[in-house]
């Protein structure tokens, strides 16, 4: 039995976390495996719910499965509550809790939407890029505060890590490199902050390591340029906390939706998986929402916690043919679309 802890959350969370599902039983069913859902609430759900972003009995359930499942947390229903208690938090103590310190962000162009890229072709050509994000670490976690000084407001948020933080980040960098181009770019601001240069000294060193892949460094702000202008340059992008949840979401754009972009939080035992999008309570409950990046974070969900490689690329498959075929959701053709649970019914059907 694989147990998956389910986690819907808010806004457009729970329909796309349905349709996963749906996906899901259909793998069963042609697979001839058993998944055993457990349910748990997060985020503003929780809140309404427990009073709490991440509760304990949400903590119990998670650490009881296999795998964790997630929609999406927050909303402008829960903007004024107090900092330590939005949202958002429930997701950082989540991912502490699991201890998920790596997180995969893969950014490919399907060939059947280079029109929806609001890049020119020649600048798509052959994109496939993996970002390879820090995700316990950094200034999401630091010291944080707001005082006052000299009769000022002020406040600060502290970047910190440490040689290990980075070491163990590095080498699932390089070892996903092994599987790809071979080839590892680290973004940071080495010409400005120490804990870049430590991160530059401390790669370096796991880069001995690894003699078959080519390693070079990019400053962050170059390195949001370049995503843009010749994003193709890039295979494996290794970058820390924050750089990373910005350019990953750069990166979705290069795609043409980020409601195309799944992504794998993984540690030593557990995965975390979830769309990078939000929760766009705005369209929540419409029927518009596009589905596929839970879906195929289900896919990565197979590969990494479960083994099931072969499964993994069924969904990919059947997700790519109805690109391919010509069925859009919403926010690739506002005008053409599927609903949500239409467009899902398309690639349960090629499953097979």
């Amino acid at each position: 039995m694989k147990k998956i802890a389910i986690l819907k959350g808010d806004g457009i969370g729970p329909e796309i976390i349905d349709c996963a599902i749906e996906v899901m039983d259909k793998i069963q069913e042609v697979s001839k495996v058993d998944f055993e859902y457990s349910y748990g609430k997060i985020g503003g759900d929780a809140i309404d719910n427990f009073g709490d972003p991440y509760p304990k009995e949400t903590e119990a359930i998670c650490k009881s499965a296999n795998a964790v499942l997630l929609g999406a947390v927050g909303g402008e229903k829960w903007d004024n509550i107090e900092s330590e208690k939005r949202p958002e938090k429930g997701l950082l103590r989540l991912r502490k809790s699991l201890g998920v310190f790596a997180n995969l962000r893969p950014c490919k162009i399907y060939d059947s939407l280079k029109d929806n890229s609001p890049l020119k072709p020649e600048y798509i050509k052959d994109v496939d890029i993996l970002i390879v994000r820090e995700l316990m670490g950094g200034i999401y976690f630091g010291n944080r505060g707001t005082v006052v000084e000299k009769g000022l407001k002020t406040a600060f948020d502290e970047e910190r890590y440490n040689e290990e933080e980075i070491e163990r980040i590095a080498r699932y960098a390089f070892e996903m490199s092994l599987l790809r181009k071979q080839k590892v770019t680290l973004v940071d601001k080495a010409n400005v902050m120490d804990s870049s240069k430590l991160w530059r000294e401390v790669v370096k060193k796991v880069a001995e390591g690894y003699k078959e892949v080519a390693l070079d460094f990019m400053y962050v702000d170059n390195a949001a340029m370049q995503l843009v202008r010749n994003p193709a340059y890039f295979d494996c992008i290794l970058t820390n906390n924050i750089f990373g949840d910005i350019l990953s979401d750069e990166a979705s754009q290069i795609s043409g939706s980020i409601g195309l972009l799944p992504s794998a939080s993984l540690g030593e035992k557990m995965g975390l998986y979830e769309p990078i999008h939000g929760s766009a309570p705005d369209i929540a409950g419409k029927n518009l929402a596009n589905p596929l990046a839970t879906i195929l974070s289900c896919a990565l969900m197979l590969r990494y916690s479960f083994k099931m490689d072969y499964e993994a690329k069924i969904i990919e498959r059947a997700v790519e043919d109805v690109l391919e075929e010509g069925f859009r959701t919403f926010d690739l053709d506002s005008k053409n679309y599927l609903g949500t649970r239409e467009i899902t019914r398309e690639v349960v059907k090629r499953i097979k």
